[in-house]
């Protein structure tokens, strides 16, 4: 073998190791964070993250080998959102999910540039979350709660089921634009309805609905807020304690021993949010991928709760439920 063809082999056999060696190396590992409202420990926020994993497991991510999910819960405590917002931030995740209002505003004011994916916001263009459904134009996109304009149904449920209710507490936070925007839907249609509004803010709610319930024909809507989610149990109980018939934002308020519930479903939300992350973390920008609706609602009726108030659920309302709890 001449000398210059033996150079040639040798070296070309060289400069094939480093790409070898390359191809070989493990995928970088990407980091997601997930900040929820509610509590580590509440049943439903455990299904919606298990269905966000499921999915995206099915796209090619596996927590712990091409992927590191960090977690956090603001048991909808404001400071604890922010702190948790801040732990999250500074580990320079690649994508950041987050559910419902109260976070996503802390979340966007601690960063312009890292990813977000939401789930579970009302009316994100009216809250100036995004720019636009079609196009986000910032940081933030994903899959809105609802329009305003559900809110009414709350108050339409009600009366259908309820019909001699002509007072009705609202639970609201009024700290947040969706708390005021829900509120202002219900106030809308109260007059066409017979009924008088009372708001109640949500961290009053025991002091304020004890008081309410003693000047009787009352019922009681529980709107869509973090603070409401982290505080159910209370609210169901106290609902029950003073004989209120209650119509409730989604379905764990219902499995709770709520009266009626009525809401976009939150567990498939998560579950499509999989499919934006991936995308995201493939080379998509946010500000690109438009913000959808709910493509799932849900009414639940718990027909025990409505037997302990002396309720009789119409026919054609049970025709409707996506649930009947017995």
């Amino acid at each position: 073998m001449r000398r210059r063809d033996f150079l040639g082999i040798v070296g070309g056999a060289a400069a094939s190791v480093p790409l070898a060696a390359r191809a070989q190396q493990p995928e970088r590992e990407r980091r997601i964070g997930v900040l929820q409202g509610g509590t580590a420990d509440d049943p439903n926020l455990q299904a919606a993250f298990a269905a966000f994993v499921r999915e995206f497991q099915q796209l090619g991510w596996i927590d712990g080998r091409n992927v590191r999910i960090d977690h956090r819960h603001g048991a909808g405590d404001v400071d604890i959102m922010r702190k948790h917002t801040a732990e999250l931030v500074a580990f320079t995740p690649d994508v950041i999910v987050t559910a419902g209002s109260v976070a996503l505003v802390q979340l966007l004011q601690a960063t312009h540039t890292v990813p977000i994916v939401f789930v579970y916001v009302p009316d994100p263009v009216g809250s100036g979350f995004v720019k636009s459904l079609s196009r986000p134009g910032g940081n933030a996109t994903a899959f809105m709660q609802f329009e305003y304009s559900l809110a009414a149904k709350w108050l339409e449920l009600l009366k259908e089921i309820a019909p001699g209710v002509t007072r009705v507490a609202v639970l609201w936070d009024p700290t947040v634009p969706a708390g005021i925007g829900q509120f202002a839907i219900i106030q809308s249609v109260a007059p066409s309805l017979g009924v008088e509004l009372i708001p109640v803010d949500v961290r009053d709610a025991e002091r304020d609905v004890a008081a309410f319930a003693r000047s009787g024909s009352g019922g009681l809507i529980v709107t869509s807020s973090a603070l409401a989610t982290a505080r159910r149990d209370m609210i169901v109980a106290l609902a029950a304690r003073h004989k209120l018939p209650a119509v409730y934002n989604f379905a764990p308020f219902a499995a709770a021993g709520g009266l009626i519930s009525y809401g976009a479903d939150n567990i498939d939300q998560f579950h499509r949010a999989a499919g934006y992350v991936d995308r995201i973390l493939k080379g998509e920008k946010p500000s690109d991928l438009p913000v959808q609706g709910p493509t799932k609602y849900h009414l639940a009726i718990n027909l025990k709760t409505a037997k302990t108030l002396g309720l009789t659920v119409p026919p054609t309302l049970l025709a409707r439920a996506d649930e009947v709890i017995e």
